[in-house]
C-alpha cells in the first residue's frame, strides 16, 4: 500500500481549465499548441490549473494531460493518461518531487474517465551524466509506489548545446571531426534551405528511406503536415517550427525539422538519403539550425534523445556519437513511471508495451 500521509500536503486546488492556460509553459510538450496538435489524433487533451503548497511558498502552474483509450473487441477497454514534463514548484526538493506527484495523480483522478487504469508521468528535471543523485530517485519513485514503464515516450537521455557562445565557440566546443564535417558540406556545395509545411512530402520520403535502413517506426505523412500546421496556425513569435533541406547539384539528401520556442530549439525529426552520404550534409543542417536559434534568441538547443550511455552494442550506437560530437551537455531525465489506478489492467498492459519495445530493438538491430 502507498503511505498516502502525505496527500494533502502539496496541492491546495486543482481545477480544469482552457487548454490556452497552458500557452506559456516551461516545455513544448506542455504548451497548447502541442496540446491542440496531439488532440488532432489519439489523445485527449485537458488542462489543468495546479496550486502547489509547500510551508509558506505557493504557485500556481499549468499542467497538460493527454488522454488515451485502448479498445479491445465487444467495446472493451481501458484509458490511461499521460503527462510529459509536467512542472513541479522550484521550491520542492528532490525528496518531495515523487511524493507530490502521487498527490497530483490521486487529485486528478476525479477528473479523468473512470476507466482509466494509470497515469504515466514524464518528470522535465534532470541529472548531469554522472551524477549520483540519479540513481537515488528510482527509490524514491519506487517507494512513493510508482511503477517504472516497459518503455518511454520522450527520450530521457539528450544533449544539449549552450548557445549562450559565440559562434566560434560553440564550433569550438564540437569534436574535431565534425568540425571538419561542417566544414567538408560547405565545401562540396550542400546547400542548407529553410523550408514549411510545403515540402513536407520531400520530407516525408527521406524519412521513410531512413525508415527502412535503420530499422525505424515513423507516423503518416498526415502527422508531419499537422504539426506544422497547427504551430503556424498560432503564429506565436516566440514558437514556430521549420524545416530545414540539404541539397546537392539538384538532389534532396537530408532533412531536418526543429521547433523553436522561447529559449530552446529542439530537434524533433530527421531524414537522410542513402546516396551522397559523403557529403556529411545532417552535420551542415544541424549546425545551420544551431545558427539560427542562436539569432532567434535560444539559449538552449536540445538534439533531443540518445541511448543512456556510449554502448557500442545498442542499436542506436551511432546516435549516440552522432548527437555527442555536437560537444553539448549529456543530461538524463526521469523516464517514464506509472501510477496505477487499476492494477490488474495495468500489469496486462505492461506486460504487452514490453513486449512490444523488445520486438522494435529487435528490428533496429537488424
Amino acid at each position: 500500500m502507498v503511505d498516502s500521509s502525505f496527500l494533502d500536503t502539496f496541492i491546495s486546488n486543482i481545477k480544469e481549465a482552457d487548454l490556452a492556460v497552458c500557452e506559456n509553459a516551461d516545455s513544448f510538450l506542455q504548451s497548447s499548441m502541442w496540446g491542440e496538435f496531439k488532440s488532432r489524433f489519439d489523445s485527449t487533451a485537458k488542462a489543468f490549473l495546479i496550486n502547489w503548497q509547500k510551508g509558506d511558498n505557493t504557485e500556481t502552474l499549468p499542467l497538460l494531460a493527454l488522454c488515451r483509450r485502448f479498445a479491445f473487441a465487444l467495446g472493451l477497454g481501458f484509458s490511461f493518461a499521460y503527462i510529459p514534463w509536467g512542472s513541479l514548484p522550484d521550491f520542492f526538493s528532490a525528496e518531495d518531487r515523487a511524493k507530490a506527484l502521487v498527490e497530483l495523480a490521486e487529485k486528478l483522478k476525479q477528473f479523468l474517465s473512470k476507466d482509466t487504469a494509470f497515469i504515466r508521468f514524464e518528470p522535465p528535471w534532470h541529472y548531469k551524466d554522472g551524477d549520483e543523485n540519479f540513481k537515488n530517485e528510482s527509490v524514491m519513485f519506487t517507494s512513493a509506489g510508482f511503477k517504472k514503464a516497459a518503455a518511454t515516450v520522450q527520450p530521457p537521455d539528450t544533449v544539449i548545446v549552450n548557445l549562450n557562445l559565440s559562434c566560434e565557440e560553440i564550433l569550438a566546443s564540437m569534436k574535431s571531426k565534425w568540425r571538419y564535417n561542417v566544414s567538408l558540406a560547405e565545401k562540396k556545395g550542400v546547400k542548407v534551405n529553410v523550408c514549411g509545411v510545403k515540402d513536407i512530402e520531400v520530407f516525408y520520403n527521406l524519412l521513410k528511406e531512413t525508415a527502412a535502413r535503420d530499422g525505424i517506426a515513423v507516423h503518416g505523412i498526415n502527422y508531419y503536415r499537422t504539426l506544422f500546421e497547427v504551430c503556424e496556425k498560432q503564429n506565436k513569435k516566440n514558437q514556430f517550427i521549420r524545416l530545414y533541406i540539404a541539397e546537392h547539384e539538384n538532389d534532396v539528401i537530408a532533412a531536418i525539422v526543429v521547433l523553436f520556442r522561447g529559449k530552446e530549439a529542439t530537434y524533433l525529426y530527421g531524414a537522410s538519403s542513402n546516396n551522397k552520404r559523403n557529403l556529411m550534409a545532417p552535420y551542415a543542417l544541424q549546425w545551420k539550425a544551431m545558427q539560427d536559434a542562436k539569432e532567434a534568441g535560444c539559449l538552449n538547443y536540445d538534439l533531443f534523445g540518445i541511448p543512456p550511455n556510449e554502448d557500442p552494442n545498442h542499436p542506436m550506437a551511432g546516435l549516440y556519437r552522432f548527437k555527442t560530437g555536437f560537444g553539448g551537455q549529456i543530461i538524463h531525465r526521469p523516464g517514464s513511471w506509472d501510477y496505477r489506478y487499476k492494477k490488474v489492467m495495468y500489469d496486462l498492459f505492461n506486460k504487452a508495451e514490453a513486449l512490444r519495445k523488445k520486438l522494435r530493438d529487435l528490428k533496429k538491430k537488424k
